[in-house]
């Protein structure tokens, strides 16, 4: 036992722990969540006490990989609609920590490879670091210089950019789960809306509802009809009457246009319905189901069912006749309690897999990350251990899968998965960082540590108010390109802790990739402007 301090999976474990305690602590409504763990990580490299070697490696492909898989069926539709705001937000950024470090060396006569060493630390950015020492054992200088200001600037630049997304919505007395005007969705024509139409249409009367269903007459899924005052589930036999009141599901447009045809929509909606034993979620694992059409089906007359919604890889959507069906989809289904249950077994359902996570897929994804990571694109530069699972993830999470290869991971593992992830990097990156920040404090003084807030403050201020008075994004949105400006991943993770939504997260995913490019080129440049001054 009184070797314990030399356990390094102990002092992994502990580090968490306190953290986590410190985390906890709240302070008029402030408090450092997951981030805490950087704060006693950077006492415990102080210390000189060591976490397992690669935490901060496998903490950071880990955490990027759950951020891409979250995000990669949203990801590239947002890169169409909104791409050009966060990767100008992206360059502008990191261009102004740039610039602002240049400044600093020519006035304050500091040494270019100093100054790369602070801009890499300032921001976050170990492939910019890791350019900036290749570029200047490619010039023949000493990197020595490189890592003293990568060393001054980088506790600062976790924590200043943490501080900032957390204490920023306190100071602005704005709630991040609560939607701006601009990202209010009541009038998202593509939301998701249950509704109750009134028949008025008489040249419907005693036409098949099941018939409207499969020949695509209506565009969203009617799933119930008011009999005896009570919304029974549909049966086969079912057909239009004047007066009729029918349950549906579907996009708000579809439902709207469906509506218009058939009369009006209901504005004091009945909820008389036994949704507990009448619906129910099932996990397609039958072959002989798979690959075909509602249609080719006949559900509702074969099996006495309607399917209103399908869940695939995590995106719930609508259905149509020509939907087809695969093998672990997951159907939402309506119908009578004995009706259901025969489905369910003709599916070959089991409750236990449907929120089951691939593993392989998962390995193999992380797996394929890596190597993408390390390919050199032009003049050495490469994705790294963030950049290249990142991508993969992104693809996979846009296309489903690539061959057995699934991008779908069950929310709550991928969140939980997401937290443990960034704490492990945390730890590490603050167990180095603390190792040796007083030594160099008082070894160059605070001026460089100032100069370093300095590059970390500016760029997040120019940031944010370029994204909000010229750019047009929302609160969310603007932090979540912060982080992926300053590509900081501690920082995306506190505003993850803040709120649900995803925006901040497709934020970040869209200007990271930018930004360290960007990071990775400038460094490489204040190395070349030290050899030519």
């Amino acid at each position: 036992m009184s070797n314990i301090l030399n356990d390094s999976l102990f002092v992994l474990f502990a580090i968490l722990a306190t953290g986590l305690a410190l985390g906890n602590i709240t302070i008029k409504g402030i408090s450092l969540g997951s981030s805490g763990v950087l704060f006693t990580a950077l006492i415990a490299g102080h210390y000189h006490l060591q976490v397992p070697a690669g935490v901060t490696t496998i903490g950071t492909a880990l955490f990027v990989y759950c951020v891409g898989l979250g995000v990669g069926n949203r990801f590239f539709g947002s890169l169409r609609s909104q791409g050009s705001r966060l990767l100008l937000m992206a360059a502008i950024v990191v261009g102004t920590g740039w610039g602002v470090t240049m400044l600093a060396c020519y006035l304050l006569n500091i040494d270019f490879g100093i100054g790369a060493g602070l801009f890499a630390g300032a921001c976050t950015s170990t492939p910019g670091l890791a350019a900036a020492l290749e570029a200047a054992e490619a010039a023949g200088q000493d990197s020595a210089q490189i890592n003293i200001g990568y060393g001054v600037a980088y506790p600062f630049g976790v924590i200043g950019v943490v501080l900032f997304v957390q204490l920023l919505p306190k100071l602005l007395k704005k709630n991040l789960n609560i939607p701006e005007k601009r990202e209010k969705n009541n009038t998202d024509p593509d939301r998701i809306v249950t509704r109750v139409i009134r028949i008025q249409n008489n040249a419907l009367s005693g036409t098949s509802i099941m018939a409207a269903i499969e020949n695509g007459i209506l565009q969203c899924r009617p799933t119930r009809v008011m009999k005896n005052e009570m919304l029974v589930p549909l049966t086969s036999e079912d057909v239009f009457e004047v007066n009729q009141q029918l349950f549906v599901v579907g996009a708000l447009s579809r439902v709207e246009r469906d509506a218009a045809l058939l009369g009006h929509i209901e504005k004091d909606a009945p909820t008389n319905h036994r949704l507990k034993d009448e619906m129910a979620e099932v996990l397609l694992l039958e072959p002989s189901l798979s690959n075909k059409t509602l249609r080719e089906l006949h559900t509702l007359s074969n099996y006495g069912i309607v399917v209103s919604r399908i869940t695939r890889l995590g995106n719930t959507f609508i259905p149509n006749g020509d939907t087809e069906i695969f093998r672990n989809d997951v159907l939402t289904i309506v119908g009578q309690p004995e009706d259901i249950a025969a489905f369910k077994t003709m599916c070959k359902h089991r409750s236990s897999a449907i929120n089951a996570t691939d593993i392989f897929s998962l390995s193999a994804g992380v797996a394929a990350g890596i190597i993408i990571g390390k390919i050199e694109f032009f003049n050495g530069f490469c994705l790294g251990t963030a950049g290249g699972p990142l991508l993969v993830s992104l693809i996979l999470g846009h296309l489903g899968h690539i061959g057995t290869v699934v991008g779908y991971m069950p929310r709550n593992t991928r969140i939980m998965l997401m937290e443990f992830a960034l704490m492990l990097f945390l730890a590490g990156a603050g167990v180095n960082g603390g190792a040796t920040l007083l030594e160099t404090l008082s070894t160059h003084g605070f001026t460089m540590f100032g100069i370093g807030m300095i590059i970390t403050i500016v760029p997040l201020l120019v940031g944010y108010i370029l994204a909000r008075q010229f750019l047009g994004l929302s609160l969310t949105e603007s932090l979540g390109g912060i982080c992926g400006g300053m590509t900081s991943t501690p920082a995306l993770g506190a505003i993850t802790a803040q709120t649900d939504k995803q925006a901040p997260v497709i934020a970040y995913a869209t200007a990271y990739p930018l930004a360290l490019l960007l990071m990775t080129v400038l460094t490489k440049f204040l190395i070349m402007c030290g050899t030519c001054l």
